[in-house]
């Protein structure tokens, strides 16, 4: 029950839908089909609201529809009492007064035919085509006797892959449920409480992502009602007991409509009770409620234009509350909706929510993807060629996601995911999860295309809904240009540029000759990251696949050095201190820097230290400011003879299997030998690798660092710059 069903006289303002006489359609069922000339009575109603909304409607099919419904269905009963076709005529009317097209129509009269009747899909397809039966095929749920205590979600299973090609059958199921909880109360209680916990999980959602709400908005009233009836019965009281509340809300709509007249623009302003499950979440975060808590105002315009034209004058006018503007016009939710969210200070200072809409976006923001009517009329073959199976011939882009608006990315995201979950219950739990994150942001690639996900995704999540399976051989990415932790939670408007191992030119080409193929996948860790079911299944089957891969590194102490090895520098240096001819023959000990490693043909510069040694630096290192800063003279220095030299280098890289392999044999390949290295443990899915190597020659360390550079997962290699400690 909804809030205007509850207190129906408080907002005349608001058109309430009408709602089905069951005895009335009951008593014209049970009188059988009137003749040829003439609508049957109990589908007369039905037949007004659909052409109310399609005046051009041809209405034999429907006819047809209802007579073979009528027939089939003839002596059976609903629990509550009425013939079983006032359930088939009821959610036709819910459809048809959401403007759902003759197609539709048709086949929610024929939906429980297949399921509960002699009538068989063959049937349902030779008499009223392939797109009606194909719609009647999704929602026939499957026989318990064959999937056991796996019908419920292989039954969801299918009506969502026969959703992912027709939205349609999600529009019937919908309003299939809705009847069904509006008579749920003839159930056993226990029965009752698992339709409606289901309903809340997954259909509810599902409703939401659709743009559905003038479905979704009852649907939560009624299952409301049934898992928490105190609370139910609270809010109910409440609303009650504030039916004259709407005073305010009256007040300021009149203000509002005087405005917008005097202003010129044409609207219509309406006072929208809030239903209760609406009301029960703003008491539980307000506390205390106002007149105007207890419904919104709605304004409905003509054009996109006049909506903006309309904020203007509010905010002109009245004392707009800034923090609760909203513009959803510019920026459609992932669901279709559209409008103009603000709220302006009435009398007394009460506050009222307005949402500025034009007639079309409010269409649509009650019915969602029922507004849109058949979206693949102009993509489907006509005459016995007709299949609504057949998908080849609607609007596709590059990477397989259909172009209106009726397949969003959340639904294609679910279709992938639920290929690779063949265990019923894995599925129901994923689908559950996945649609209980019920809003989506929207990231832009590296190739400026945009990628859809659920609000908290992350990194890795982008991974797998961008890459799929190939997503394994992440290494890192970059968020809006800095590289990020594939951790990192994405926000929405990010741009990320996700770096992979295969996207390499080294690793492109294989694995250097006579080394064995690294095997690159997904870290454990990963999982704590992943937010979407694509990503987690994705990365539990690689993980179940390679568990000798899989395992957790041994924790490593905080600076684990591989090869220490102690080396005297004074053997390798090359560098010459040219000495003033007195001090010629006196004995000093030439060393080079460790704090920035100086190799020819750095351009250097020495000092003097204690023990009459003479450290050899780089120019632009830092500790040559210091020393000239203390007044510290320099020594001339230039480099002698000798080819080879010792270097530290840096490299900094993302984390992943055989990168230390990978980096030494790189090193080997250049003819460098490994006098220490160190390996700093992992940080936020980067590791850090400090080599002292030496060099047969002193000119090969540009392409020595190149080489390093080009191994997959290593993001930058630089010689090392640390502090020195002057003498």
């Amino acid at each position: 029950m909804s809030a205007e069903a509850a207190n129906p006289g408080a907002h005349s303002r608001r058109r309430g839908r009408p709602r089905i006489d069951l005895r009335r359609l009951g008593r014209a069922a049970l009188l059988g089909p009137a003749g040829r000339d003439r609508l049957p009575d109990a589908i007369g109603h039905v037949a007004d609201v659909h052409r109310a909304h399609h005046p051009d409607a041809d209405l034999t099919l429907l006819h047809r529809a209802y007579v073979l419904a009528e027939s089939s269905h003839r002596g059976q009963f609903r629990k509550s009492g009425e013939p079983y076709i006032t359930h088939p005529l009821a959610v036709t009317l819910i459809l048809a007064e959401l403007g759902a097209e003759t197609t539709t129509l048709t086949a929610s009269l024929l939906h429980d035919t297949v399921e509960d009747t002699e009538v068989t899909l063959d049937q349902v397809r030779r008499e009223f085509g392939t797109e009606v039966g194909y719609l009647v095929d999704g929602v026939t749920k499957l026989e318990k006797v064959d999937y056991g205590a796996a019908a419920e979600p292989e039954t969801f299973r299918k009506m969502l892959v026969a959703t992912g090609n027709d939205v349609r059958v999600m529009s019937i199921k919908l309003a299939d449920r809705l009847h069904n909880m509006r008579t749920l109360g003839v159930m056993r209680p226990e029965k009752q409480v698992r339709i409606a916990k289901v309903t809340q999980d997954v259909l509810i959602p599902l409703a939401e992502r659709l743009g559905v709400q003038a479905l979704k908005t009852e649907l939560e009233d009624l299952v409301f009602a049934i898992l928490e009836p105190e609370e139910y019965e609270r809010t109910r009281a409440l609303i009650a007991e504030n039916a004259a509340a709407g005073v305010d809300l009256d007040t300021t709509a009149d203000r509002i409509s005087a405005v917008l007249k005097d202003a010129g623009i044409t609207a219509e302003v309406q006072i929208r009770p809030r239903h209760f499950v609406s009301v029960h979440r703003v008491s539980t975060k307000r506390g205390r409620l106002r007149g105007t808590d207890f419904g919104r105002l709605l304004i409905l315009v003509a054009e996109d234009a006049d909506c903006y034209a309309v904020l203007g004058e509010l905010h002109t006018c009245f004392t707009p509350v800034v923090s609760e503007f909203k513009d959803f016009i510019a920026a459609p939710k992932f669901n279709l909706y559209q409008s103009l969210h603000t709220a302006v200070t009435g009398p007394h200072g009460a506050v009222a929510e307005v949402l500025i809409r034009t007639h079309q976006m409010h269409r649509v923001a009650e019915a969602g993807v029922i507004a849109l009517g058949n979206p693949y009329a102009s993509a489907e073959p006509t005459g016995t060629e007709q299949t609504a199976t057949a998908t080849a011939a609607e609007p596709y882009d590059v990477d397989g996601e259909r172009v209106d608006p009726t397949r969003p990315g959340w639904l294609s995201r679910l279709l992938q995911w639920q290929q690779a979950t063949p265990d019923p219950d894995a599925f129901w739990t994923s689908l559950r999860a996945d649609l209980a994150q019920d809003r989506e942001i929207t990231v832009f690639r590296a190739d400026g295309r945009m990628l859809g996900l659920p609000a908290g995704a992350t990194c890795v999540d982008a991974a797998y809904a961008q890459y799929g399976e190939r997503a394994h051989s992440c290494i890192g990415a970059r968020v809006n240009g800095r590289l990020a932790a594939l951790g990192t939670v994405l926000k929405d408007g990010d741009t990320v540029h996700l770096l992979r191992a295969d996207d390499d030119p080294r690793a492109a080409g294989g694995p250097p000759k006579g080394t064995q193929e690294a095997v690159s996948g997904p870290a454990p860790d990963w999982l704590d990251h992943a937010r979407t079911p694509a990503a987690r299944i994705a990365i539990t089957a690689w993980l179940q696949a390679h568990p000798d891969l899989a395992q957790p590194p041994a924790a490593a102490p905080r600076r684990a050095a591989l090869t220490p090895v102690a080396a005297d520098r004074s053997t390798t240096v090359s560098a010459v201190v040219d000495l003033p001819d007195a001090d010629a023959d006196a004995d000093v000990t030439v060393r080079l820097a460790g704090c920035c490693t100086p190799v020819p043909p750095d351009a250097v510069t020495g000092f003097s230290v204690r023990g009459g040694v003479v450290t050899v630096h780089r120019d632009q290192c830092p500790a040559v400011s210091r020393m000239r800063s203390l007044d510290r003279a320099p020594v001339p220095v230039r480099w002698g003879d000798a080819a080879g030299c010792r270097v530290t280098l840096v490299a900094e890289s993302f984390g992943r299997p055989r990168l230390l392999a990978d980096l030494t044999e790189a090193i080997a390949t250049e003819g460098a030998a490994i006098v220490a290295a160190t390996v700093e443990p992992p940080s936020q899915q980067r590791v850090r690798h400090t080599y002292t190597l030496q060099l047969p020659d002193a000119a090969g360390l540009p392409a020595l660092m190149r080489a390093m550079r080009d191994v997959p997962g290593v993001y930058d290699v630089s010689r090392t710059q640390h502090p020195a400690v002057t003498g």
